[in-house]
């Protein structure tokens, strides 16, 4: 799998008050609590300077690997220099080299068989900014198609 460096860049949206775990399935309620937030209040609408309609959910802040804590965010690319509204975060992912896995199915458990792939391959996992990319191909959850960028050392 071919490796793909990225420069910065800036995020608007919702993060996770605390740190979430994929212990006992405590990740999946964590993150689907913030997604229905970002759902129901419209956040995407209220997020100025927005670069597209793309949603970037993120893991980042890792306190070990998959097997320990993590922060969670859900947001859209702006604007670097764009002013966050103060009932919004933002979130800074830096220069980084990831190789992109691509979840196809019926959502969400193509997103979390990906995830177990990506726990148990043998990948270089730098476990520093990793996300997933929703655009119009993740739209029918019946057939979506979602790109994951997993942070890797170079």
């Amino acid at each position: 799998m071919k490796q793909i460096k990225k420069g910065n860049f800036k995020l608007v949206g919702l993060k996770l008050e605390n740190k979430t775990t994929n212990e006992n399935g405590r990740s999946s309620i964590d993150c689907g609590n913030l997604w229905q937030k970002f759902e129901t209040e419209k956040i995407v609408e209220r997020i100025p300077h927005k670069l597209s309609e793309e949603i970037y959910a993120v893991y980042y802040d890792y306190e070990t690997d998959e097997t320990g804590t993590f922060s969670y965010f859900i947001g859209c690319r702006t604007e670097e220099h764009s002013k966050t509204p103060i009932e919004l975060n933002e979130l800074l992912i830096p220069s980084q080299t990831y190789k992109k896995v691509v979840a196809k199915g019926a959502m969400p458990s193509c997103i979390a068989a990906a995830w177990k792939n990506i726990w148990t391959s043998e990948r270089n996992r730098k476990f520093g900014f990793d996300f997933e990319v929703y655009d119009e191909r993740s739209r029918d959850w019946n057939n979506a198609e979602i790109d994951i960028f997993i942070s890797v050392n170079e």
